[in-house]
């Protein structure tokens, strides 16, 4: 089969396997890079590079600091900081929760941010008494605009900078990609003020942890008096279990205030039934709950036993305190790595990994921390496609595709034909990841960039822009899948806000993009 014709199809049967949903992810993006092996277009090395590429681990090494941000508490005393202060009305609240995950974006990612803060803007929402589906579309909308601020803040900015730059152009720096970002983001706080009549009313189907209010029911329920010790602090927690059937527990005497064989641990309370086990010691029964105290490594190591079964899991508990342990550092290795990415002292994929390195070498979070908190799915959908962007330059298919769009578009200029590739980029962005769909694109833009005789940094920053324009359905991005049922959307609730956005993001990338670099 002719090179060409052979990767078109490629394209086609993947992007038909993203839109069927079908096939996880990562086998499609791997079947991808094997397709272009088995056909010829690409030889072993070649189809397989992508598993090697800087920016891959770049993207890899960030999900390791933001789990260390996330795990020590950062984003949430961050989100109680800001977000408790920011009083119940809808407005005030919408502008602090969109700039907040705005800004936690571009240092975490999306999916990041948009999780670290959820749990906290349904509770701010049922405190002030408003309904959390008015705030959580917008916080996943806000957490898109914010992406563009930072290179960091999503993995299709590492991706365009790299493609400008292999391109004969230049990498963007660190911080240039808030030119374009800042104003977004204005904007899109903006729209969500104005449309605030397009966000439906639901009743969400998710409650999620409020500290305070799991606090005082510990306290009621276990009939714990007011000067019993910080129940749930940096260093320190509580949290339930059940004795398991065929527990070991079952026959132990057991009073309140008594520590584990190990003396890690200590017994605050008891239940059984609806009923406190308080006073003399007792003989544990399989269904007995136990309130159990002690520091949060020795909670999660222990609860983790086959003999009792865990009510709240400790690391979730842990991370919706502020300020834990480790935080400091966590805080301390971001900051360095901001300033050799701001400085380009070393290459980008060396600074993340040096933060990545660092963040296990001072236990801020462990190896296993580490390894679980890696989008593998993410990593291997860049990594097998990436072949495919090779493949699209090297055959030629990328010029074929280029120059049969131009054919079409005469001399309707370059903003057309921006706006071309940018209407391709947010239709594909809506049905598949807009990182696929950036890699796809890409190499079509350069092609039209290199034809026309136009610098490619006005392309690469356009695709950026709209491939953040992926508001209309709930499957565009995971943020919006993840709002979705703690708000209790339905499928075509989306569009009615997104449509306006989408138009915004497709004006700022066509004609504000190139005003900030030129054609």
């Amino acid at each position: 089969m002719d090179p060409v014709t052979a990767t078109l199809v490629i394209l086609l049967l993947a992007v038909v396997a993203f839109v069927s949903n079908r096939m996880p992810i990562g086998v499609v993006a791997i079947g991808v890079a094997l397709a272009l092996f088995f056909t010829g277009v690409l030889t072993l090395p070649e189809a397989l590079a992508g598993f090697g590429d800087p920016t891959v681990l770049f993207i890899a090494a960030l999900f390791v600091v933001s789990e260390a941000l996330d795990a020590t508490g950062v984003t949430a005393w961050a989100g109680q900081k800001v977000i408790g202060r920011a009083g119940t009305k809808r407005t005030t609240l919408l502008v602090v929760i969109s700039l907040l995950v705005a800004v936690l974006t571009a240092l975490i990612s999306i999916n990041g941010a948009v999780a670290a803060l959820l749990p906290l803007v349904v509770v701010v929402a049922a405190r002030a008494g408003i309904g959390s589906s008015k705030l959580l579309m917008p916080l996943a909308f806000a957490a898109s605009a914010g992406s563009l601020l930072l290179l960091t803040g999503t993995p299709v900015n590492i991706i365009v900078s790299e493609f400008a730059a292999s391109a004969g152009g230049r990498e963007f720096g660190f911080f240039e990609f808030a030119l374009v970002g800042i104003p977004v983001l204005l904007g899109t706080v903006a729209i969500l003020i104005a449309g605030g009549g397009l966000v439906p009313e639901r009743k969400g189907a998710l409650m999620p942890l409020d500290l305070v209010r799991h606090a005082r029911l510990l306290r009621q329920q276990y009939s714990l008096t007011l000067d019993t010790g910080v129940l749930l602090g940096p260093e320190t927690g509580v949290t339930e279990v059940v004795v398991a059937p065929r527990s070991p527990l079952i026959g132990k005497h057991v009073c309140a205030g008594m520590t584990t064989p190990d003396g890690d641990l200590v017994v605050l309370a008891a239940r059984r039934g609806d009923e406190p086990m308080r006073g003399t010691e007792f003989v544990v029964q399989a269904g007995d709950a136990l309130l159990l105290q002690g520091a949060w490594d020795d909670l999660s190591r222990r609860t983790s036993d086959p003999g009792v079964l865990v009510v709240d899991d400790p690391a979730r508990l842990r991370r919706s305190v502020p300020l834990g342990k480790g935080a400091k550092r966590a805080i301390g290795i971001l900051l360095a790595m901001i300033l050799l990415l701001a400085t380009g002292l070393v290459p980008p994929a060396v600074a993340a990994l040096l933060a990545a390195c660092a963040l296990v070498l001072t236990r801020t979070v462990t190896v296993t921390q580490a390894y679980h908190s890696i989008s593998w799915t993410t990593v291997v959908l860049i990594a097998g496609m990436i072949p495919l962007s090779t493949a699209f330059i090297s055959t030629g298919t990328a010029d074929l595709v280029a120059n049969g769009m131009l054919a079409v578009l005469g001399d309707a200029g370059p903003h057309v034909a921006l706006l071309a590739l940018c209407g391709l980029t947010v239709v594909l962005g809506q049905l598949i990841s807009n990182t696929a769909t950036v890699l796809i694109v890409a190499p079509i833009a350069i092609s039209v960039a290199q034809s026309l005789e136009l610098s490619v940094q006005p392309f690469m920053m356009a695709l950026t822009v709209a491939g953040a324009a992926a508001f209309l359905t709930p499957i565009a991005t995971p943020a919006n899948l993840m709002v979705m049922e703690p708000a209790g959307y339905r499928f075509g609730d989306y569009w009615k806000l997104g449509l306006p956005l989408v138009l915004f993001f497709l004006v700022m990338a066509v004609w504000y993009v190139p005003l900030v670099w030129p054609f």
